[in-house]
């Protein structure tokens, strides 16, 4: 690979870094909200490396061609060259500009283990009012399987997340949250009754109400009064709330 096009390389990263985390939501696809500054950062200082790289050589120059040429000569040594396998490195460079990769879905928090015991009981705060109560997917679980008050019981909720089906032909409504990135995600699973499951990785809203009884230590449940489709979050890791009135 020649000197020339290891500069283009290094621009093209940091110009897909930019796209991905300035100019479009594709980053939190990876990473969570709070590493978009350290991209943008990283992106703006590939690209000024390039460019400071480009002009310092006189890119692109008949003399450095030459010199390449002769490189590449019999019995050259050839230094300064990197490996060839080095083109492949143009494809995650250009993919990031060019092609936006799906989240991760139904079939990753299929085959995440239960979670383990629910812990003791404890006191939460008040439930603010308003029917249906947009809650996230981790509240609703926390609750319904700790909150010593059952302030769950008799209220509507409405919860957001997307369709994973379950192995007894039922499903669940999941969210996958990261610490850092999307290869330290959590599946956040709520199994939803009275509604036939639509498609696996389908992003609804469900609205209904706790399932009476206790609550299994691996799932909380809902009964279901209505599930709408509704269009993927900009931040699909981030356990969010729908929007109040959705």
């Amino acid at each position: 690979m020649r000197r020339n096009v290891q500069v283009l390389l290094l621009v093209l990263t940091g110009a897909g870094l930019l796209h991905a985390a300035l100019l479009t939501d594709v980053c939190l696809r990876f990473v969570k909200e709070g590493l978009r500054p350290a991209l943008v950062a990283s992106g703006a200082l590939l690209v000024l490396l390039g460019l400071v790289a480009a002009a310092r050589d006189g890119f692109p120059t008949a003399r450095r061609d030459r010199a390449d040429r002769r490189s590449s000569a019999p019995g050259a040594h050839g230094h300064g060259r990197a490996p060839g396998v080095a083109w492949l490195l143009f494809f995650p460079a250009l993919s990031l500009l060019f092609f936006t990769p799906p989240a991760l879905g139904a079939y990753t928090a299929a085959r995440e283990a239960p979670p383990p015991a629910t812990e003791a009981a404890r006191a939460f705060p008040p439930l603010p009012g308003g029917s249906p109560l947009p809650m996230t997917l981790s509240e609703f679980r926390l609750r319904a399987g700790q909150d010593r008050a059952r302030s769950l019981e008799g209220r509507t909720v409405r919860l957001l997340g997307f369709v994973t089906p379950a192995g007894d032909g039922g499903w669940y409504l999941s969210r996958l949250v990261v610490s850092c990135c999307a290869a330290d995600s959590r599946a956040v699973k709520i199994r939803v009754y009275g509604a036939p499951a639509p498609p696996a990785d389908t992003w609804v809203t469900v609205t209904g109400r706790l399932r009476p009884g206790p609550v299994p230590a691996a799932e909380a449940a809902l009964d279901a009064e209505r599930v709408r489709v509704a269009p993927e979050p900009a931040d699909p890791y981030r356990d969010a709330a729908p929007p109040a009135g959705d």
